[in-house]
């Protein structure tokens, strides 16, 4: 079997493991897109139990619906704010939901069964197995992780704690981002014949922490809300940092709390991560001794960097209309595949 520290070119074992692990990091990525189209239809509430097994199915007759829609109506978003709804258009959530639930269980069977297959078979480089192990277990931590966020939900709130959110948001990610990274140690073998400037890789990955920060940023303003409000840019109501982003007490509690805070912060943080992808992109295009593949992926994270704030702007000046706002989580995913890309790039070339 071949090792991870190996500098030959890859295996063929190596090349369909690294296509099974992106075929999951696609999955993935559509996850999340499907987590957030459920935030933004107020979907995430409609199943009020956890079922594992028996909650593959939808209710498949007009009294399983009927039950169904009865334990949405105890919950407190049905009272304070969907008390409006009727059955059809509790199908149309509870739907969404089932599909965000559905795909999840899907994405585990397609990373679990195909890794007992490798498994089995001894077809998995020397020392891969424990990280893909722990992938496994992160994956099931990732659904406990979505049920917990549900519940908190169900009893004396409207909606899901914006911290749960935002921790479920960020074990996606980190899922995500450890699948690919895993892939492109498989491809990215072979050792280039140049070496990558110390303070390019250091650029490389403090962007990658930024872009995820900025996400994370991004999971509060859904959390609570905060694109609905102050729709206008470069300012907000006038100004450039709103009136009352202090508000709350310790101050602290603004960065998690204050919908003027935390949507102000995410703009911060965007137009930061912006600035950083030009400045890294600009001093990387003066070195000749990249990889090709180090220069196609800033290439596109500089690309995606200006599309993506194109599209959170436009996000927010339309007052988040969800085609876009999806498009939006969608772009920052693919953000952080083209920076993750960049720094394994230059990490496999000191490799």
């Amino acid at each position: 079997m071949s090792t991870l520290t190996s500098r030959n070119a890859p295996t063929k074992d190596d090349r369909s493991i690294a296509a099974w692990l992106l075929a999951c990091a696609a999955m993935i990525f559509v996850m999340v897109v499907l987590g957030g189209v459920t935030r933004l239809t107020e979907s995430g509430l409609s199943i009020t139990e956890w079922q594992p097994v028996t909650g593959i199915l939808p209710p498949l007759s007009d009294a399983a619906w009927q039950a169904e829609f009865a334990r949405y109506r105890e919950i407190p978003q049905f009272r304070l704010v969907h008390s409006w709804m009727t059955l059809a258009d509790f199908k149309t959530i509870f739907l969404w939901e089932w599909l965000h639930r559905l795909w999840g269980r899907l994405i585990g069977l397609a990373f679990a069964l195909p890794f007992l297959w490798f498994l089995l078979r001894r077809r998995i480089p020397s020392g891969l197995t424990p990280r893909l192990a722990g992938i496994l277990v992160l994956g099931g931590a990732q659904g406990l992780l979505g049920w917990v966020m549900v519940k908190s939900g169900l009893v004396d709130r409207v909606e899901v704690s914006q911290y749960r959110l935002v921790a479920h948001l960020g074990l996606a990610i980190l899922l995500y981002a450890a699948i690919l990274w895993t892939a492109l140690d498989l491809l990215w073998r072979q050792a280039e014949p140049a070496t990558a400037p110390a303070g390019l890789r250091r650029a490389a990955g403090s962007i990658l922490a930024l872009i995820f920060l900025t996400l994370l940023a991004g999971g509060f303003v859904a959390g609570l809300n905060a694109g609905l409000t102050y729709n206008t840019f470069p300012l907000m109501d006038g100004r450039l940092v709103p009136a009352g982003y202090f508000q709350l007490s310790p101050w602290w509690l603004n960065w998690f709390e204050n919908v003027a805070a935390v949507q102000f912060d995410h703009r911060l943080l965007a137009m930061a991560t912006l600035a950083a992808v030009i400045a890294f992109g600009v001093a990387a295009a003066g070195r000749r001794d990249l990889p090709r593949r180090a220069r196609r992926a800033i290439a596109a994270l500089l690309a995606l960097g200006l599309v993506q704030v194109g599209l959170g702007i436009a996000t927010l000046l339309l007052v988040v209309p969800i085609p876009l706002a999806a498009a939006h989580q969608a772009g920052a995913v693919l953000l952080l595949t083209a920076s993750l890309a960049a720094r394994h790039a230059q990490s496999a070339i000191e490799s």
